[in-house]
């Protein structure tokens, strides 16, 4: 008989009785599982133990749920179920948005939790999960725009769409991670560090330039497909 991998899994939660409890069924269940109580160690565990799945809690103390989640998805293809007390949408919307494949409200059961996390292994990655960046990107797609990094060109259907330096990186930049929310300061950092040498002040300049970006689209602003706005924290593609 050929033994089967053991699950690996990561609880982070800053309540240590929680944890426990969510601990012991997941070891009971197969799993082989690592815990922290704030974001800082569990990103280091991820890098070092890489787990099959996650299970973050969204209010952790110092870096909390959202950014733990945003920063692996840069380096690990893990499975994230999100933890939240808060079961507003927004909250619940700004999780998935940057990552997480699942979320359960708080106070759940554990049996329930352990269930989510099988199906969440039951499900296959695709390619348009968030991943490490390839040294060679290929073509994006979203829906009808396409988005080709080698060659730096963008097409909505058969039409090449004209774009600045700026909107084409501010492009690029969103469609590298398409699950992932990136805040104006990180697009400023990220693309005008780029483009210009240096960051400027004002997170205004984003909104504009997004805006630019999405009419050369033909995105509409008020529903848009491409580009879609997360109120209160940022930009993230859309599915087209």
């Amino acid at each position: 008989m050929i033994a089967t991998q053991q699950p690996s899994a990561l609880v982070v939660d800053d309540e240590p009785s929680l944890v426990r409890v969510v601990e012991g069924f997941l070891a009971r269940d197969g799993f082989e599982v690592r815990t922290a109580v704030d974001g800082e160690t569990a990103l280091a565990l991820a890098r070092e133990s890489e787990p099959d799945v996650v299970v973050l809690d969204l209010g952790l103390p110092g870096i909390d749920g959202i950014e733990v989640c945003r920063q692996l998805r840069t380096f690990s293809r893990c499975y994230v179920l999100m933890l939240t007390a808060r079961a507003d949408e927004i909250d619940i919307l700004v999780g998935l948005g940057v990552g997480a494949d699942d979320y359960v409200t708080k106070p759940f059961s554990p049996r329930e939790l352990i269930a989510r996390i099988r199906t969440l292994l039951r499900r296959p990655r695709s390619s348009a999960d968030a991943a490490p960046e390839s040294d060679e990107p290929g073509l994006r797609v979203f829906g009808d725009l396409a988005i080709d990094p080698p060659a730096r060109e963008v097409h909505v259907g058969s039409d090449l769409v004209a774009l600045t330096r700026t909107e084409y990186e501010l492009l690029e930049t969103l469609s590298g991670r398409p699950r992932v929310v990136f805040t104006r300061q990180q697009l400023l950092e990220k693309v005008w560090e780029a483009t210009a040498g240096a960051v400027p002040g004002d997170e205004h300049l984003v909104d504009i330039h997004i805006g630019h970006l999405r009419a050369k689209l033909g995105d509409d602003p008020r529903s848009p497909r491409y580009v879609l706005t997360v109120r209160g924290v940022g930009y993230r593609m859309g599915a087209g």
